[in-house]
Parts: C-alpha cells; sequence; structure tokens
C-alpha cells in the first residue's frame, strides 16, 4: 500500500505514526524548504506544495496511491489540492480519501447537540470555506465513483499542545463565558479513528470528538490542580483581551455528538475526555 498526505502537520503526522508500519511508501506536502527533511526522519518522501500552483513530483507520486489523506484548509478560490491535483488523484483511483475539516462548520447553536445531519451554518469566514471545500470533495467522490471520507475536528490537542503547556508559558487563562462550552479531541484519537475509518472506505462524514463538551475554564483547574498549584483568576469574557480570531471562537457554542464514530466504526476512545487525557500527559510535562 503506499500512502500520501498532503499537509504534514501536527495531526497527519500523528496518523502517519500510527499506521506507518502498514505502507511500503509514505509521500507527504509541506509548503516550508526548511521542513523537508523533518518529514523524511519520520520515513515520508516530501513534496512542496504551497496551494498556489501544482507541485513538482506529485502528479508522478500519486499513481499507483492507494490511499490519501488531505490535511490543507481551503482558501478564497477553494481546495487547492482539488484545484490542482484533483485530475491527478481522479486517474489515480486511490481505494481511500480521508478529508480533515472541523465542526467550525456547524456554526452557532446556542450549546444544543449537533451530529453529522444538522445543517451547516457557518459563522466564520474560514468555516464558510470549509463548507464550500467539505461540498467539492463530496462532488468529486460523487463524479469520480469512488469514497471519500470527511472528518470534521474537535479542538486538536496532545503533547505539546495542551493546557500544561500554558501553566509552563505563564499564559494560562481561566476565561468563563455563562453557558459557553467546547469540544475537544487528542490528537492520538485522531490517528486512531483515521485508522479504523481507512479500512472501511465509504462516502460518509464523521465527527471526531471526546464525549465532554467542557467550559474551557473548567479544563484550566483541572490542569492547575493536577499540576498542585493555584489556577488562575477567573476573567469575564467581556472584558478579556482576545485576539479577533481567539474571541470569534466563544461566537460559536454547541455540543457535537461523535456517536457515528463509534456506531458506523466501532471505534472506542483511547481519550474520551480531557480528564483521562491530561492525567496522562502529565507524565509529559
Amino acid at each position: 500500500m503506499r500512502l500520501f498526505v498532503f499537509g504534514v502537520g501536527y495531526s497527519s503526522t500523528a496518523f502517519i505514526r500510527e499506521v506507518g508500519d502498514q505502507f511500503d511508501w509514505i509521500g507527504g506536502t509541506t509548503r516550508s524548504p526548511g521542513k523537508l527533511e523533518e518529514l523524511r526522519k519520520i520515513g515520508v518522501e516530501p513534496f512542496l506544495f504551497d496551494g498556489t500552483t501544482k507541485g513538482d513530483g506529485i502528479a508522478a507520486a500519486l499513481q499507483g496511491v492507494t490511499h490519501v489523506l488531505v490535511s490543507i484548509a481551503p482558501d478564497e478560490a477553494g481546495d487547492p489540492v482539488l484545484r490542482h491535483h484533483g485530475e491527478d488523484m481522479a486517474s489515480a483511483r486511490p481505494a481511500w480519501i480521508g478529508y480533515l475539516s472541523t465542526v467550525g462548520v456547524y456554526g452557532n447553536h446556542d450549546g444544543a447537540w449537533v451530529n453529522e445531519d444538522t445543517p451547516c451554518k457557518p459563522v466564520s469566514k474560514r468555516s464558510v470555506q470549509r463548507v464550500a471545500a467539505e461540498n467539492a470533495w463530496l462532488e468529486f467522490s460523487a463524479a469520480n465513483g469512488f469514497p471519500v471520507q470527511i472528518f470534521r475536528l474537535a479542538g486538536i490537542y496532545g503533547p505539546g499542545r495542551n493546557a500544561f503547556e500554558n501553566f509552563k508559558k505563564g499564559t494560562a487563562r481561566r476565561l468563563v463565558k455563562p453557558g459557553q462550552v467546547f469540544n475537544r479531541i487528542h490528537v492520538a484519537d485522531i490517528a486512531g479513528t483515521l485508522k479504523a475509518a481507512m479500512v472501511q472506505p465509504s462516502t460518509r462524514i464523521f465527527n471526531v470528538t471526546d464525549d465532554e463538551p467542557a467550559p474551557p475554564q473548567d479544563v484550566v483547574a483541572h490542569a492547575a490542580e493536577l499540576l498542585g498549584v493555584t489556577p488562575p483568576p477567573e476573567v469575564p469574557f467581556e472584558t478579556a483581551d482576545l485576539t479577533p480570531m481567539a474571541r470569534s471562537f466563544y461566537g460559536e457554542n454547541k455540543r457535537v455528538s461523535n456517536q457515528r464514530l463509534k456506531d458506523e466504526l466501532g471505534y472506542v476512545f483511547r481519550y474520551p475526555d480531557y480528564r483521562v487525557a491530561l492525567k496522562d500527559l502529565l507524565t509529559t510535562v
């Protein structure tokens, strides 16, 4: 089997490490020439692709590829992978294509539960572009007759990217907006989900999120408890100093169900909630 990954980043690297021994060859892209050697170190043949034009050597590399993971955000012109290498993939006809999207496509639901059948009503520009990209991939699947699975990811955390890191940097804050909850997903469960999904190819959308949408201040407080330190004071959302992007995240409030993932793929979460995950991550602090 041969795997090609568009956009080797935090989540897709975890997937590569999860399934690397199942593939005879793995190729992947980066935007930065400085990261080519990093890809080689994890067993990935590197290709440069910045989304503005076809990447050198990618068309040839895709021929004979059996699995493709797309982990690149769309832009104003649409999905760059489809735009520049859609025909190459259609010719290669891989057995499985996975596309990493975001639960942001649902928009705001005032804390109500949503699932994959809930209509998307994206708020931010980036989420509007994600909905358009998802639809383009579904149309690509229908036009070419092979499966594309879309994975809507919640807020990603894991080693090197978690509440403990904020304490180490001195940036931990407990922002409080009454009624606000967020979904989360440990990067290991993203990798595990993709591994489970690729052996069951289908054109399907899956929410990839843990079992417990929770207020963000609760996660910070629990991390402080595990560290044995005093939690930072609560800061009202209305008066908090936030970037426009950070503030926009708080404009979307919903609880995202992962039931389809469990029912259809039989996936069992390694980290079903942030408490289990933080306890494990504490060993790496």
